[in-house]
């Protein structure tokens, strides 16, 4: 690269939401794609009409698409818009229930608690209410309580664009109480009208040159799994697979072209570029994508670390465009910078705009002055940075749902001579010869695999019921020539292609987990159901039957037993950890977010009469020398103003230090500990005499990294770890031996 050359980026932003509708009773399950449509999809586009330098990418889900024309046509009906539209002097004792379980769902810190009128009505409810709790709860509301939440639960969801540009949405929020009956009618009309909008301004900045449009395979299946669920194999060969096998390329072919033919019908053009939905990708699939004349694809960095493998892998390996041959056509791949990316979707949240697009800059002109230093790039390809991330999840983790932090990054992107962002088409008319890829990994974006969505009992459990739903279907064609095309027929294979989505199986296993579960396990069964009753078979039993039984386990494990491990940083024996207690980070995910990879894959911590001992196993292997800026902070809650600093030099020790902070005038003391290890694991230990804790009180603690003074991750999430006083009577008493 040379040094007076821009550095490209490519940010293609995914909007997406799971199909939530049942076809049969043409109801909405959640209303997601409505509050989204006000909160996301348009503002998100919009708001480059204030930064015509910018250049953006946006991948719209076809089956986003098709239901967001469903509310703006009025088609479209969900229960929470049913009790929106109720007048609050109609609503029944169980929709008062309903209203006051379900009408805060919202991020409360940023959704909620920054407006006085919701956050009041949320503690009249109650913050840790439970559901048996609502019916007394009830009797505290009144008739304007009930039109105020009902209005607030819509307008919290309005993005603050619509507050500056609409003088309605603003009115609303200024009058903050009180509202009229015909204001909730006034909103949920303006909520139908954006849905209608959305498509329209993608199209319009499409043909401004400023943004492309991208798509997904029409219901964002995982492609790769339906070519064959033995594609899973290639990232785990042990994993435990269905006890069907589903190996139905055609299905994923109707997928791509369905998708592209609804794409060109709203955009005036096929999309050039597709986003597999979760980035998932196959040779297969490639061969598919280039096949149906697709000409670019993206997916993660670490699916390219494994497709050129044996070769070294570094990560300026990742800014540049490949190409795949598939037979006489060629495909291209950007491989997304993951740390960037999910520095977007999970890091920045909690810091302030400044800090957050500083640190942005500052890493991309890390890795423009790497390239530069490399000084291999001079001709082609032109080096590019791909940002891929969620285009609405992660807002409402933001201040004013991220709308500081976009125009702050998109000015300062915008005046800086040495960065350019793109179009993904545009980049590789002008890139020269991308770099061929000798293989394709098969995996997702998430950990180059496809474990979220296949190998646990739930995930395999789904794809049977799947599978022998479509041999029924099959079965019953072959029975019936002549239905051939019929719309019955036709209808029936629609529902198995939803039932193929990715969503699904996202929320089985113990991946992640929501307050809708139950909601997202029922709609999966239910499009098979639909199979059956669309040609008037009977629908078997076990497709009544729940697939998530129960709410998965908690990710603490207490301990069982003393311990007295080395301090050398590496599992010495298999007994020397096993009666601590356990912390495993990748359990108890919540959410629709996921990190690609924490730092910390989990925690151990235990102790005998002396020492407290705490060990983290590292996500992936551990090289201190790339950690000049890591911090590990233990913090103390009980005993109280204590922290245990903790800082890995490049030779693998741990420096420790014992904070005692207490009030300004007090001052504060600082108190050098026996360091710990770093080598495969991190090990410290923790003179229990150290912390003058008091013996009777359990001790309580979080984990908190830090890379310089930014904080990263904090385990556990919700809760501390709690950890009793050690001693020979309390192990009497508590563990057993």
């Amino acid at each position: 690269m040379l040094k007076d050359e821009p550095l490209s980026v490519l940010f293609l932003w995914h909007q997406h939401q799971p199909f939530y509708k049942d076809p049969l009773s043409n109801r909405y399950e959640l209303p997601w794609v409505r509050l989204h449509a006000t909160k996301d999809y348009f503002d998100m586009v919009a708001l480059l009409e204030e930064f015509p330098r910018i250049k953006a990418n946006f991948n719209l889900v076809p089956s986003l698409l098709a239901q967001l024309d469903d509310y703006a046509q009025g088609k479209a009906n969900d229960r929470f818009i049913e009790l929106t539209m109720k007048p609050a002097t109609d609503l029944s004792f169980d929709d008062r229930q309903f209203v006051l379980e379900n009408f805060f769902m919202a991020n409360w810190p940023n959704m909620i608690d920054p407006h006085p009128r919701y956050r009041e009505l949320l503690d009249k409810r109650g913050r840790n209410a439970q559901k048996e709790d609502l019916a007394r709860t009830q009797q505290f509301f009144r008739e304007q309580d009930w039109r105020d939440l009902q209005v607030w639960f819509n307008l919290a969801w309005f993005d603050p664009l619509w507050r500056e540009r609409d003088p309605f949405i603003r009115a609303l929020y200024d009058k903050g109480k009180g509202f009229a009956e015909e204001e909730k009618t006034r909103l949920v009309a303006k909520q139908l009208e954006i849905c209608g909008l959305i498509a329209q301004k993608h199209r319009e900045m499409m043909e401004k040159g400023q943004i492309e449009i991208t798509a997904t395979p029409y219901y964002h299946p995982i492609l790769p799994l339906l070519c064959d669920t033995e594609a899973s194999r290639t990232a785990s060969p042990q994993i435990a697979l269905p006890s069907l096998r589903f190996q139905h390329s055609e299905d994923a072919r109707h997928q791509i072209e369905q998708a592209l033919r609804d794409h060109e019908r709203r955009f005036g053009q096929r999309p050039k570029g597709m986003w597999p939905s979760e980035g998932s990708v196959s040779e297969e699939t490639a061969t598919l994508f280039a096949e149906c004349g697709v000409r670019w694809i993206a997916t993660d960095e670490a699916v390219l670390a494994n497709s050129i493998d044996p070769a070294p892998y570094t990560r300026e390996d990742l800014y540049k465009p490949y190409r795949w041959k598939a037979g006489d056509r060629d495909l291209h791949f950007f491989f997304r910078d993951h740390e960037l990316s999910d520095a977007i979707g999970f890091v920045y949240t909690s810091w302030s705009a400044t800090d957050a697009v500083e640190d942005f800059m500052k890493r991309l002109h890390g890795i423009r002055d790497r390239l530069i230093a490399r000084g291999d790039n001079r001709t082609s390809p032109k080096p590019v940075v791909p940002v891929i991330l969620d285009g609405e999840n992660c807002w409402e983790y933001y201040k004013s749902d991220g709308l500081p932090f976009l125009r702050l990054l998109y000015e300062r992107l915008s005046n800086d001579p040495h960065i350019q962002t793109v179009r993904g088409t545009d980049f590789l008319d002008q890139a020269g010869d991308a770099a061929v890829l000798p293989k394709i990994w098969s995996g997702s974006w998430i950990n180059a695999n496809f474990a979220i969505w296949i190998g646990h009992r739930e995930d395999n459990q789904a794809w049977d019921l799947l599978s022998r739903t479509r041999q029924f279907l099959v079965e019953y064609a072959n029975a019936h020539p002549e239905q051939g095309d019929s719309p019955p027929l036709k209808s029936a294979w629609e529902s198995i292609y939803i039932a193929e989505g990715s969503d699904w199986c996202w929320w089985y296993g113990d991946d992640h987990s929501s307050a809708n579960d139950e909601t997202f396990d029922y709609l999966f069964r239910k499009h098979l159901m639909n199979v059956y009753a669309i040609v008037g078979e009977k629908i078997p039993e076990y497709l009544h039957l729940p697939i998530k039984w129960k709410k998965q386990k908690a990710p603490v494990h207490p301990p069982v037993d003393f311990v007295t491990p080395q301090m050398d940083g590496k599992v010495t024996s298999y007994f020397e950890w096993q009666g601590a207690g356990f912390y495993e980070t990748e359990a108890g995910k919540t959410g629709t977010m996921h990190r690609a990879q924490n730092f910390i894959k989990g925690l151990y911590y235990g102790f005998d009469l002396q020492n407290l001992y705490f060990r983290i196993d590292p996500s992936r292997p551990l090289d201190p020398s790339q950690y000049p800026d890591l911090t590990l902070v233990w913090i103390f809650l009980e005993p109280a103003n204590k922290e245990i600093r903790c800082q890995i030099d490049p030779d693998g020790q741990v420096r420790l230090n014992l904070n005692s902070t207490r009030t300004p005038a007090e001052g504060s003391e600082a108190r050098k500990l026996p360091p710990g290890r770093a080598a495969k694991i991190i090990e410290i230990a923790i003179p229990i005499d150290a912390l003058k804790a008091e013996p009777t009180i359990p001790l309580q603690c979080i984990l908190v990294v830090y890379r310089g003074q930014s904080e990263q991750e904090r385990w556990p999430l919700d809760t501390t770890i709690s950890i009793p006083y050690p001693t020979a009577e309390t192990f009497a008493e508590s563990w057993t031996l």
